[in-house]
């Protein structure tokens, strides 16, 4: 994803060093005692926390693996593998956005777990299958989700009341029509006080709202990782109908940002959002009474981009500790520790086979496990995808801002495929 063409060189060289480095790794003598693991996560919050208790309870469950937990920024794992892995001073175990693993996949950082998800421990049978899709890379897994959790649409109850709207919208039209009755220009100056959704036309969340509205309308972004597919009547439909939307309906600013939209929402300037599992602890600190529904279907298709997080075993570990990183995702995906996992973490289960009511302590949890089927991986398995998505971003901020749609879709459509290649 480097649009420096040297700083991708330099970080392939990188890589190959820390092959270099780590050649010797299996030849080395076995170690006494337990396999020492070090494993580095970006969860600082109560999902941090519940994150711990599992990996101590791993830790006392059995002898024979330990794992060490150092905790990260997911910016400084993104900007520290890479280095530390060619000093032979990484992690055995890492945890990153799963949109980011394909891309430390493609240069070598990571082992291919194939054989792990095909043993019968693995416990991989029940997961998400587009949880795994968001792992894989020319077929093969090279991690193991630990979050997957499509984006949803969070809604202000007060307001809704106040507008007479009972219920939250399940079609495309239904959401328009409750998004026009819930913005209100008293004044009639053209720029109302309250909007019925904020609707972001850049920097969205994980730049995953837009392809969304792309699927509900058929469309998509790319085929078979390799393959742009953005310049299609389906996009075009979508790009229409929301765009009109905003610019003549005003149901939305122009220009919105993500994080512009996420203050509306807060303060209460705004009706309806799109995000993640995060916006039920920000609407709770901000007062705001809320709801969780699955994103709208479109004409042709309801579906949602999720948002994920994997760990992964990297390349510098022996085969000591690929076995005991193997155990311990095992240990990680087993039922009840699933549960466990889901309930403190606020991100519904990984396992189908785990049922709304188990996780019924945490009404959040609850309301995303109902709409998880509605999931979709965001650009699974391409590894230059921050530079299909900036396309995309240009495309939807633009045309937002009154350009020819054709014109961007087809600029669009060359940009994306330049980046498959």
């Amino acid at each position: 994803m480097n649009r420096n063409p040297a700083k991708a060189a330099a970080a392939a060289a990188v890589l190959a060093l820390a092959g270099a480095a780590m050649s010797g790794c299996s030849a080395a003598a076995e170690p006494e005692g337990p396999v020492q693991l070090t494993f580095w996560h970006g969860y600082t919050e109560a999902d941090g926390d519940v994150l711990q208790k599992i990996v101590d309870d791993f830790n006392a469950s059995q002898d024979e693996v330990q794992i060490k937990t150092e905790v990260k920024t997911w910016a400084v794992i993104d900007d520290t593998l890479l280095p530390a892995l060619s000093a032979d001073e990484g992690p055995d175990i890492v945890a990153m956005p799963g949109e980011r693993m394909p891309v430390y996949a493609d240069r070598g950082a990571f082992a291919d777990l194939g054989d792990w998800y095909s043993s019968d421990d693995g416990g991989t049978s029940a997961l998400n299958e587009q949880a795994v899709d968001m792992v894989t890379v020319d077929g093969a897994p090279y991690g193991v989700p630990t979050g997957f959790v499509p984006l949803s649409v969070f809604y202000n109850k007060t307001l809704f009341a106040a507008a007479g709207i009972t219920d939250a919208p399940t079609t495309w039209d239904e959401w328009l029509d409750a998004a026009k009755k819930l913005t209100v220009d008293a004044d009639g100056d053209g720029t109302p006080e309250q909007y019925g959704l904020a609707l972001p036309d850049h920097d969205t969340v994980a730049n995953g709202l837009w392809p969304s509205l792309f699927y509900g309308a058929g469309g998509d972004l790319v085929e078979d990782a390799k393959t742009a597919v953005v310049d299609s009547e389906e996009n075009r439909e979508a790009l229409d109908y929301w765009v009109s939307a905003i610019r003549d309906d005003k149901i939305s600013p122009t220009g919105l940002d993500g994080i512009g939209a996420d203050e509306l929402f807060s303060s209460g300037k705004a009706a309806m959002h799109v995000g993640g599992p995060w916006m039920a602890s920000i609407a709770k600190d901000n007062g705001i009474d809320y709801g969780i529904a699955a994103l709208p279907a479109g004409p042709a298709d309801q579906a949602a981009s999720a948002i994920g997080v994997a760990m992964g075993v990297t390349a510098q570990a022996d085969d000591a500790k690929v076995e005991g990183a193997e155990a311990f995702f095992s240990y990680f995906l087993g039922k009840d520790v699933a549960t466990e996992w889901s309930l403190g973490s606020g991100w519904p289960p990984l396992r189908t086979d785990i049922a709304a009511d188990a996780v019924s302590d945490n009404p959040t949890v609850v309301a995303l496990t109902d709409i998880a089927p509605t999931s979709r991986a965001l650009l699974p398995g391409v590894v230059n995808s921050v530079d299909v998505l900036d396309a995309i971003d240009d495309l939807t901020q633009r045309a937002v801002a009154g350009e020819d749609i054709d014109g961007l879709l087809s600029t669009a459509q060359d940009a994306v495929q330049s980046a498959l290649k």
